[in-house]
């Protein structure tokens, strides 16, 4: 792998950022040429760890903003929504994305990239490279389990569970089909797909997947085929001379472990609401607070809460009774390798998935979905959460078979032998 130009697609929040550059950090070690591509926002997480940047098209705050993402995040767990809502969003940023994402392949000897559009099989198909897909859920078919976004199916059985993850495919290429075919052939000379979409035709190549996901979290389906890796997560730990606030390091020390809120990057529909639920809770459940809030906020209110815009995970969840968050996939897994006990609201997308699976792990009480968010029943999560003692144990055991794994190492592995050009290329 060494000399190669690698090039990682990181289209997404902080969630989806974060890993993709603890993976790059792992393939420059071993001697690759590694650019992050993703929003203004990561600028600096990217070149912070060494590595170059490559722009994309948005930032943030203006998608959050925007009445497209208000409508992907309302579209709640239901699969056509999210993706048609995904449609919506993505054909007002199509343009400059799609420039943006063949910039940054430009010069790529390997792409990897994850499923939303398969941006990256369309440059690696344009440039005669190799790539592989990157998951953050466990999007394989499988008659293990349904689809995250399909949890119904499982009542048809393992069929049902099979074939849900080919319907999620065939829904999401459908809704972006439109978008995407005229790029391919009007701006990278290529055919048009057919209407069964690109999934048939990369597993019938055994292209490599990239399961961005602990087998403590998701045990590895006996049904899954070889090219698929089952690798941990991706963490990308503080540098060693990070220090955090002296303020919140002395509440944190000042009385009994607090318990986080915070919920990333989405957005409630009433934020102010939303904060008075949570420090109600916190009272109601009597224990300490640390809230995540976006700046400006205001100072805590009094002594029981302490307010924060950005700490690292690493850092601050070893040290909470519990964490409560949305239910992104790296919060997640942030908050089950701190041996946390976890309460996850979800919003939309697989973060109810995420819910389902702590739940199920016996590391958190059953998911309370943001739209249905109450001081009494956050308080009453809360309390199981930081008072049962078997979740408590079991988050710790969860901790401590997590922390021991590799999941960048694992990942670099699996790329061994993935970037030669073909012949003739």
């Amino acid at each position: 792998m060494a000399g190669r130009r690698v090039v990682i697609l990181a289209a997404g929040s902080r969630g989806d950022v974060q890993p993709c550059v603890a993976l790059g950090r792992g393939l420059a070690a071993r001697g690759s040429s590694v650019r992050v591509a993703g929003i203004g926002d990561y600028e600096r997480l990217v070149t912070d760890a060494g590595l170059e940047f490559g722009r994309l098209h948005g930032s943030l705050s203006d998608l959050m903003a925007g009445e497209e993402m208000r409508r992907w995040l309302d579209g709640g767990q239901n699969p056509v929504k999210f993706a048609l809502n995904l449609k919506r969003l993505l054909a007002s940023l199509a343009a400059p994305l799609l420039r943006d994402v063949a910039a940054a392949c430009r010069d790529a000897d390997l792409i990897l990239y994850p499923t939303i559009g398969f941006l990256g099989e369309h440059m690696g198909e344009r440039l005669g490279i190799p790539r592989a897909l990157i998951h953050f859920q466990p999007n394989q078919p499988t008659r293990a389990f349904p689809h995250p976004l399909i949890p119904q199916a499982h009542l048809l059985g393992p069929l049902g569970n099979e074939w849900s993850f080919r319907a999620f495919d065939q829904i999401a290429w459908q809704a972006l089909r439109p978008i995407l075919n005229p790029w391919r052939q009007q701006s990278l000379g290529l055919p048009g797909m057919p209407l069964r979409g690109p999934m048939t035709r990369l597993r019938q190549a055994r292209q490599p997947v990239l399961c961005c996901v602990s087998p403590a979290v998701v045990p590895r389906p006996a049904d899954w085929p070889p090219y698929v890796h089952l690798t941990g997560y991706w963490f990308l730990d503080p540098a060693p001379n990070w220090t955090p606030d002296p303020r919140l390091a002395d509440f944190v020390s000042a009385g009994p472990p607090p318990v986080y809120v915070g919920f990333g990057s989405m957005v409630p529909r009433d934020p102010a609401d939303t904060q008075r639920i949570v420090r109600a809770a916190l009272r109601q459940a009597g224990v300490r607070g640390v809230l995540l809030a976006a700046p400006p906020h205001e100072p805590p209110v009094d002594d029981d809460v302490f307010v924060v815009d950005d700490v690292p995970h690493t850092w601050l969840f070893p040290r909470m009774a519990a964490v409560v968050h949305h239910g992104g996939a790296g919060t997640t897994a942030a908050g089950l390798r701190a041996g946390a006990p976890t309460v996850v609201c979800p919003f939309f997308g697989d973060q109810a998935y995420w819910g389902r699976r702590v739940a199920a792990l016996g590391a958190g009480p059953r998911p309370l979905p943001i739209r249905r968010l109450t001081v009494s029943g956050l308080a009453a999560a809360i309390r199981q959460a930081v008072g049962d003692p078997r979740i408590r144990r079991r988050a710790a055991e969860l901790g401590r078979r997590i922390s021991a794994e590799n999941g960048v190492s694992n990942a670099c592995a699996a790329l061994d032998g993935t970037t030669r050009r073909p012949e003739g290329a």
